[in-house]
């Protein structure tokens, strides 16, 4: 029987072996299984903050749009308003001079309607030149299609090519900005 014993111890070291096996086995799945959940929770929980990320965003965009839309609006009124007040700065340094054209209408029958006109005129310039506005073309200037409007041509020996023989219209700018281009006969173009 000593055969038989030893078959049987090698049976039982065989399913030890199995046994044991399987329980190593086990170890690993459950290793597997507490890890995955483990990497499972630390995703949910990247997942969550990223949510929060995004819904911060589209705040911060949302109030970054209505923002953009006040500023919109306001700057709009501004310009309304300066263009307004500009307008009505203009037309109140030009009133003065309406008020004594129509005085020099009332007094017309005077001899001195002509210095009173004279005056009147000095006065305008001058209004002219407080808001930053020049006057331009007179003859002999060079012709310049941007800013001269060429009515007629004239041969003229007396000027060079391309020169203005006389305005018809002064012109005025202020700064860069044409307001009213001159009105010109050109002479030997």
């Amino acid at each position: 029987m000593t055969e038989e014993k030893e078959t049987v111890v090698a049976e039982e070291a065989e399913t030890k072996k199995t046994e044991a096996k399987t329980a190593s086995e086990g170890k690993p799945e459950k290793d597997k299984s507490t890890k995955l959940k483990a990497e499972n929770k630390e995703l949910s929980a990247q997942v969550e903050k990223l949510k929060a990320e995004l819904a911060e965003s589209g705040d911060k965009y949302l109030r970054m749009l209505a923002e953009y839309e006040n500023f919109r609006k306001r700057s709009q009124k501004e310009k309304e308003g300066i263009y307004s007040d500009a307008y009505g700065d203009a037309l109140k340094e030009i009133l003065p001079i309406e008020d004594n054209l129509e005085r020099a209408v009332l007094y017309s029958e005077s001899a001195n309607l002509a210095d009173g006109v004279k005056m009147i005129l000095k006065q305008f310039e001058d209004v002219l030149t407080k808001l930053g506005i020049e006057s331009y073309g007179a003859r002999g200037d060079t012709f310049d299609p941007v800013i001269h409007d060429a009515v007629m041509q004239t041969e003229d020996p007396d000027l060079g090519e391309n020169t203005v023989a006389e305005v018809l219209q002064k012109g005025y700018r202020k700064g860069d900005k044409i307001i009213r281009h001159a009105v010109v006969k050109v002479a030997n173009v």
